[in-house]
């Protein structure tokens, strides 16, 4: 099992070795080059509607997968606890669902703001008339 090492930056470098995790806090992103050593860099940002990032204090752990299927390698794994853990590869069915998972993504996130503007106008009357 292939282990990435982990190497906290504020901007990522130029230069993206194989088997290392760049991440930086400040801009929301983790960098590395593919697991498959195919040598494309994958870029992973971090947020509620894309990834999210588990730290212990030792080891970094990625969710949902990493799915390379813009890649010439199609490849499919996952990062935990520093550790590369490979799924199955993406197919060309699962290349076409992209779309509609992006139009889905994009509908979630717009709910999510509408929940968050409805909540702090109520917040907003509750104060004004308190």
């Amino acid at each position: 099992m292939k282990t990435m090492k982990l190497n906290f930056v504020e901007l990522m470098p130029k230069e993206i070795e194989d088997g290392v995790l760049y991440i930086s806090m400040e801009y929301a992103t983790a960098i590395h080059r593919c697991a498959c050593g195919c040598g494309s860099k994958v870029v992973t940002p971090l947020s509620p509607k894309d990834w999210k990032l588990n730290f212990n204090g030792e080891s970094i752990s990625l969710s949902p997968s990493i799915g390379n299927w813009n890649f010439d390698c199609k490849s499919h794994y996952w990062i935990v606890n520093n550790n590369i853990k490979w799924d199955v590869s993406w197919s060309d069915e699962i290349t076409a669902t992209k779309p509609i998972f992006n139009k889905l993504k994009d509908k979630s996130t717009h709910k999510r703001k509408q929940r968050i503007s409805l909540s702090s106008l109520l917040r907003k009357l509750v104060t004004f008339h308190f």
